[in-house]
């Protein structure tokens, strides 16, 4: 497929659609009341920022799934920060998760479909994961007939029109395959076409023709019970990929699905994070005011920020966060240090101690270098962002261990996974909502030392350059 070189302006890209056909949030959770739980495998945290009041699960035994499965939630998530692994170490992952959850579903009588949850700009194992799930799946008995791919974010920009995956930046809409993440050093890409895009990630096993399309012409014109027949045609782990512009287009597909499953057609899902609302049968929320965060602030005089995502508007929002917010202290682990053996150890604990002390008079940031170190070779470049989380980490451990925060606000996808799971020793909590529209989710964990902090978890690659500041500014609001 021919693309344009360069972004466009919004209003061109989406001229001349068909009119949306309007869906109530209401009608699909009716729709879903009887379907299966929708389990939400989140290869980073991200993926909880357009829902509310969901749980989430950092950890996956039996006991942990069943505890899920047992809340009155029409979804979950179970956080597998696999976009942090290699694909040997992603693939035990899944299939662990798996083998739980198909236990814990028998137990509690609980069926389920599975997300997997990826990144809205494509990054991530694909398809390795779903090959991973589909294969685990079909050792059970319920091998899928397809895999729907829907990368769509809506608020944060991320569309799908004509099969093209397209991300919302100063200049109008680009395609995805001409950002900053098509160059990421482990997965990168070329195409912006999505049916491109699967063949290219597939090796040429999938052919972009094979591709089952389903456009917004499909979804807005043709309806659930024509997008059904679709997706009840895909066979043998067919792939179909989805447009969405809208909350709506969505949402037609949340009731194409559900059409197709009572017609026996089992999928499994490869989507971005604005399908988990819909089909979850909940409509955009407000971000959470200051009213209702001051009972979630723990009792504390300020928060911890850890910023580990290294993308341009990470440090475009800190460069922000420092205009906006001139009195917070900052503290730096420099990779440098952090590769050096002989300095690791000390230089972590220097710094953690600082920020500590800190956290005593303002809030206070604690981040990495802000040049991306690299390798030649994907893995090993994966490696060292692996080894620098690791040192933030345990500064977070450190720090929090010294001195309880207000909150913490964990910037960057793998930095908001292993702080929740080795910095805070998170395992269960809830998802209660947003501190900015559609994006930027607060956890309220439920158990373990971070009961009672709030936890925020803030994608390297979302909100405009104000964005960390203003949701510093609605959570200092609140105390």
């Amino acid at each position: 497929m021919s693309l344009p070189p360069h972004a466009l302006p919004e209003s061109e890209v989406l001229a001349g659609l068909p009119p949306v056909r309007a869906v109530d949030a209401s009608e699909v959770a009716t729709r879903i009341a009887t379907a299966p739980r929708l389990v939400v495998l989140d290869d980073d945290p991200t993926g909880t920022q357009t829902t509310a009041d969901l749980p989430v699960l950092t950890t996956w035994t039996v006991d942990d799934l069943r505890w899920a499965l047992r809340q009155q939630s029409s979804a979950f998530f179970v956080l597998t920060n696999t976009r942090s692994l290699s694909p040997e170490a992603a693939a035990t992952r899944n299939r662990e998760i798996v083998r739980a959850l198909h236990e814990a579903s028998r137990a509690e009588s609980v069926p389920y479909v599975i997300a997997s949850r990826g990144d809205s700009t494509l990054r991530g194992h694909f398809p390795l994961e779903t090959d991973v799930l589909a294969e685990e799946l079909t050792h059970l008995g319920a091998a899928p007939d397809g895999v729907v791919l829907v990368p769509a974010y809506i608020e944060a920009g991320r569309l799908t029109l004509d099969s093209v995956h397209w991300m919302r930046t100063g200049d109008g809409l680009l395609p995805v395959g001409e950002s900053e993440f098509a160059k990421d050093a482990t997965f990168g890409y070329a195409s912006s076409a999505l049916p491109d895009w699967v063949e290219e990630k597939t090796g040429g096993r999938t052919p972009a023709d094979k591709v089952v399309r389903i456009t917004l012409t499909d979804l807005r014109a043709g309806g659930p019970e024509h997008v059904a027949d679709q997706l009840s045609s895909l066979r043998d782990g067919a792939t179909a990929v989805v447009d969405a512009v809208c909350d709506d287009d969505l949402r037609v597909l949340a009731l194409a699905l559900a059409a197709a499953g009572e017609k026996g057609t089992r999928l499994l899902y490869r989507v971005g994070p604005s399908f988990v609302r819909a089909r979850a049968g909940q409509s955009a929320h407000l971000p959470l005011t200051a009213a209702e965060l001051r009972p979630l602030r723990a009792d504390a005089a300020h928060g911890l920020i850890v910023v580990g995502s290294h993308v341009s508007l990470t440090t475009r929002q800190l460069n922000h966060l420092r205009e906006q917010h001139g009195d917070i202290g900052e503290f730096e682990l420099e990779v440098a240090q952090l590769l050096d053996d002989t300095r690791r150890e000390a230089h972590i604990q220097e710094t953690a101690a600082a920020a500590a002390e800190a956290l005593e008079r303002s809030e206070t940031v604690i981040r990495t270098t802000r040049t991306v170190v690299t390798a030649t070779d994907p893995d090993e470049s994966l490696a060292i962002s692996r080894s620098v989380s690791a040192a933030l980490v345990e500064a977070v451990r450190l720090v929090t261990a010294a001195r309880r925060p207000a909150f913490v606000i964990a910037k960057g996808g793998i930095t908001s996974s292993d702080t929740a799971t080795q910095g805070l020793d998170i395992r269960r909590a809830w998802a209660r909502g947003t501190l900015l529209p559609g994006i930027v989710s607060l956890w309220q964990p439920v158990d373990g030392p971070a009961a009672g902090i709030p936890y925020i978890v803030f994608a390297g690659n979302v909100g405009g350059d104000t964005a960390l500041a203003d949701a510093l500014a609605l959570l200092r609001s609140a105390a």
